[in-house]
């Protein structure tokens, strides 16, 4: 879970689509909510609760009905003073990049605004309806509940939008010491982790970071180079080429000849008679 807290998790459930649904008790006390990787949205469904935000310094009663939104990867932390209750809703990033490609927007420069204590019928409706399919166990099945997380998604992009800038790859440390591997262990078989611990980041992260980096997929970029070291080598022609294709890192000559043609667009033996 993304918060720290004292309470009490009444259920929780996550259709295939990814929406999660989580019906929470909570005591009174500090919420903390740390860097969640959905977007988070609460809807405060018991009796009157003292509240107050850190982030927003605001101060207020919550009723049933009052919505709190905060975007994926922002921290907050509250305090309640009163025991209170709530559906909360987790909508993951990867569901609202794909509905803002679908509306037509840079998924990448397209987030939600943080939002405090409002009202918003559309919103409140929607929790509703996913609390009462919670409860009865989804009998409407997952188109249904489906149809409810894309139609969050897009309210969410048509009402909240905000920008947000444009992702970063690797630090410029983080990417020499991954090209630096690259290049000292090519004849080898190079390993996603790897590559990703030279970074100091998770294997998924280091995929999409690495190609904001250099416009190509690491496995790609790898091939390149390997292409770029085998004719290099046979233009010196000190290797037959099939110990170049093994120098290069490729597991057999053919393989070699293919990864060749693509990127070079032209053979081994071609490369050879260039030397002549």
């Amino acid at each position: 879970m993304s918060e720290q807290r004292q309470g009490e998790t009444l259920a929780e459930r996550r259709p295939r689509i990814g929406l999660g649904v989580e019906l929470r008790a909570t005591p009174a006390g500090e919420i903390q909510h740390l860097l969640p990787s959905d977007h988070y949205i609460n809807v405060h469904a018991g009796a009157p609760v003292r509240t107050s935000c850190h982030l927003s310094r605001v101060r207020a009663i919550r009723t049933r009905g009052d919505i709190c939104l905060i975007p994926a990867g922002m921290p907050d932390a509250w305090v309640d003073d009163d025991a209170s209750s709530s559906v909360e809703l987790r909508l993951p990033a990867s569901l609202l990049r794909r509905v803002a490609e679908d509306m037509g927007l840079d998924p990448d420069r397209t987030g939600i605004e943080p939002r405090y204590s409002f009202r918003e019928a559309q919103i409140e409706h929607l929790a509703w309806a996913l609390e009462a399919e919670f409860r009865a166990g989804f009998p409407n099945g997952l188109l249904y509940s489906e149809s409810l997380g894309l139609a969050l998604a897009a309210h969410l992009l048509t009402r909240y939008r905000a920008p947000v800038e444009a992702p970063r790859g690797l630090s410029k440390r983080q990417l020499q010491r991954v090209i630096e591997h690259i290049e000292a262990h090519l004849d080898q078989n190079l390993s996603l982790t790897r590559l990703a611990s030279e970074a100091e980041v998770s294997a998924s992260h280091f995929k999409v970071l690495f190609k904001r980096s250099m416009g190509l997929p690491v496995h790609e970029y790898v091939m390149h180079r390997r292409v770029e070291r085998a004719r290099a080598l046979l233009v010196r022609g000190e290797l037959p080429a099939s110990e170049v294709a093994l120098e290069a890192g490729f597991s057999h000559q053919s393989h070699m000849a293919r990864w060749m043609r693509r990127v070079l667009g032209v053979t081994p033996k071609s490369v050879v008679r260039s030397r002549a």
